[in-house]
């Protein structure tokens, strides 16, 4: 047993001592003014051996959070005085409360952090901003008991320092009140004489003060920074999006639905990038390379010989005709009858409450900044000069590359890295660390199995040098991890190093808007930046770039825009689902085990191998496994990592059960089809049941069952 261990023993020992020989009894009312004449005479022999001793049993008590501590701050009054007993009990009363704080910090935090990490998440990063206010208003609100405030401050990353001299302040109030009752001892009968429900409903009102004063500077300032500009008697619009994305598209819907007069506009291509140049071509290319991948395995299926000629040209001209098919989901016919004013234009908001585009200005009552994001180009010596792509351009090939390399190990270079491969294309891949770095080892390592069978080759902690052209030739240097540089010719270089938000030439840096360390623009919970009116969502706001958070983002941003006034809503990212598109499919949601660990969050794991689904076998498919961690002797879901095909259609049931607090003996009692992949999750589910069978429980039944057929008894414990 270790020091925590004993430390929870002495604690429980002490206080069950101090309630079996009924240690409350020493501090009551009854108990003080009998004996106050008897310690206010010691008081007077030897004032500092009493007023050390008094301040020794208060810090006591105070921190094993033991009942008596207002009868004690009365007592303080009674013995000391108002000038004398206000600074004893007031530090008595603080040095307690932190030491109690300490001792749930060291005894307890641990625990509840494994347990508990996830949800403490969110409170940590509130206490980080605002902790100081919301301590303050607790010790000045007497409706709190202070014993829970030490307890449950204590399992908080609050500084020590901090909670000491805000308790300190806080309860510098409701410590002069009580003293100075105290001195009039003989008119109190009960506790509840002291602090009335009026003086109660005072200190509440008091303890909301530091954030009605918060308010009351954020509001000023707000109106400060309007003030620069005329704000206009009447309004042309409701809403102004600019992008037509996904996020702005949504918006714009939203805004159309609930009849509210808007406008989009857009610069290049309604759909914005995930339609012209990231999901939808993306997986159009995916889907025809998958084909050919499995016309060359037609032999798994029985079939011996399965012939198959194709034109690269074609190929990328399906890709276009996908984009031209889906296209109208996104067009401005399409929003134009639906109520949405499309215009087409650079757009550069000019003031809180206007834009301008092609020469026209529109006034409106709010914004909605949804500029998506743009491929980011690395800063490599030469590359300049030579025949470069990034996920936007790479669209535009009509020949195959002989050799093509792909920069960046995330999802989107993965997925291109493979679908090129496939295609026959010679395809090395260069990352600086490693593939999917926010995925776990094992899903990592089935990807680069994957991507090595279809011919990547992958060149792992690598870095880049420089981009050269010697006559018709171009190559790339690479510098490797043991520092031996290689010098790869290629015919194409695909950019996939990441994407940055697009948040120059509309007219931030004018209105002041700032931008965040990651490049995107600053909001708080609600989308709004600085002007509450203009608020942001998708690639621009962060801190996901994924078309289905766009999306999620949207609703939030155009309901808090156009209604923010009267009530807003801020965004929920309890449960965010994504999936990498490459054979197999990564799909997650949820806590990683890599994440689980850094946050220090206990976890359990439930482990399902695919290669045990019937309908997997049947597929040709049987490889990859679903993971669910979940909460140490529960079934609650922290979170999920699918690596197989079809791996993003499995995730859709587990992101309903996240969302809604259904665990794995929810999934367990549904009834799934068979033969269907989505049994693998019922299977998962399965195999936390088994491993938490109730062993007793069992006993006891096979005992039964024995005497039922006649047998003699097995011991339960055998």
């Amino acid at each position: 047993m270790g020091h925590r261990g004993w430390a929870l023993i002495l604690l429980g020992l002490l206080t069950g001592l101090f309630f079996i020989f009924d240690g409350g009894r020493f501090f009551t009312l009854q108990m003080l003014a009998e004996h106050r004449e008897i310690l206010q005479q010691a008081y007077r022999d030897d004032p500092f051996a009493i007023i050390g001793s008094f301040s020794v049993i208060y810090i006591a008590m105070a921190a094993l959070s033991f009942p008596g501590a207002a009868v004690l701050s009365l007592a303080g009054g009674a013995l000391f005085g108002v000038w004398i007993g206000v600074p004893v009990v007031l530090i008595s009363a603080t040095i307690g409360a932190t030491l109690a704080f300490w001792m749930a910090r060291y005894l307890l935090r641990d625990a509840v952090q494994r347990r508990f990490g996830d949800r403490l998440a969110t409170i940590n990063k509130g206490l980080e901003r605002d902790g100081i206010f919301y301590l303050f208003s607790l010790r000045l609100a007497p409706v709190f008991p202070f014993f829970l405030i030490n307890l449950l401050m204590g399992l908080t990353v609050l500084p020590s320092i901090t909670y000491f001299w805000v308790s300190l302040i806080g309860m510098f109030a409701g410590t002069v009140v009580y003293v100075n009752a105290g001195t009039q001892l003989a008119a109190i009968n009960q506790l509840s004489d002291v602090m009335s429900p009026m003086m109660i409903m005072s200190f509440t009102l008091l303890a909301l003060f530091p954030w009605l004063a918060r308010w009351g500077i954020e509001l000023v300032k707000t109106r400060r920074l309007y003030a620069r500009w005329p704000k206009p008697v009447q309004f042309d619009r409701n809403l102004v999006v600019i992008g037509a994305g996904a996020a702005g598209l949504v918006s714009a819907y939203v805004a159309a639905a609930v009849r509210a007069k808007v406008t989009l506009i857009e610069r290049h291509k309604m759909g914005g990038d995930c339609l012209n140049y990231g999901c939808v071509p993306s997986k159009a290319l995916i889907r025809t390379a998958t084909f050919l991948q499995q016309a060359r395995n037609a032999a798994s299926l029985g079939i011996q010989q399965a012939g198959m000629t194709y034109d690269f040209a074609e190929v990328m001209a399906r890709v276009q005709r996908v984009v031209k098919t889906v296209e109208p989901h996104d067009s401005v016919e399409r929003y134009t009858n639906l109520g949405v004013e499309v215009l087409h234009g650079n757009a550069t908001i000019v003031s809180p409450w206007a834009v301008e585009v092609n020469g026209q200005t529109l006034t409106t009552r709010a914004i909605v900044i949804a500029t998506g994001a743009r491929p980011l180009v690395p800063d490599i010596p030469g590359l300049q000069a030579i025949r470069y792509y990034t996920s936007d351009t790479i669209w535009a090939l009509t020949e195959r590359p002989q050799r093509l390399i792909v920069l960046g190990g995330g999802p989107v270079g993965c997925e291109l890295a493979q679908a090129f491969a496939r295609l026959d294309c010679n395809v090395t891949q260069i990352i600086r660390s490693d593939l999917l770095p926010r995925e776990d080892a094992d899903a990592v390592a089935l990807v680069k199995t994957a991507l090595q069978a279809d011919g990547v080759t992958l060149l792992t902690h690598t870095e880049t040098v420089c981009c050269v052209q010697q006559g018709d030739e171009q190559f790339l240097t690479v510098r490797k991890q043991d520092g031996e540089e290689m010098k790869l010719p290629f015919d194409a270089l695909l950019c996939a190093v990441g994407r940055v938000a697009r948040t120059e030439g509309f007219g931030l840096e004018q209105l002041g808007i700032a931008i965040s360390p990651q490049r995107t623009i600053e909001t708080n919970g609600w989308l709004q930046t600085v002007y509450p009116n203009i608020v942001v969502c998708g690639d621009a706001a962060g801190p996901y770039q994924f078309t289905h958070t766009a999306a999620h983002q949207a609703w939030y941003a155009s309901v808090n825009a156009l209604f923010g006034s009267i009530k807003r809503f801020k965004v929920d990212y309890s449960v965010i689902p994504w999936v990498t598109f490459t054979d197999p499919e990564v799909a997650r949601a949820g806590l990683s085990e890599k994440e689980a660990q850094a946050r220090h969050i206990a976890y359990e794991v439930t482990h399902f191998d695919l290669s045990e689904l019937d309908r997997a076998i049947a597929d040709e498919a049987a490889y990859g496994f679903v993971k669910v961690l979940t909460i140490p002797g529960s079934d609650r879901i922290l979170g999920v990592s699918i690596v197989s095909r079809h791996a993003s259609d499995l995730l859709a049931e587990f992101v309903l059960a996240m969302k809604h607090g259904l665990g794995l003996n929810k999934i367990l009692s549904t009834i799934h089809a068979y033969p269907t992949w989505p049994e693998a999750n019922k299977y998962a589910a399965g195999a936390w049941k088994r491993a938490h069978a109730p062993q007793r429980l069992l006993k006891w039944l096979e005992r039964y069952h024995a005497r039922r057929r006649g047998k003699a008894a097995i011991p339960v414990d055998s």
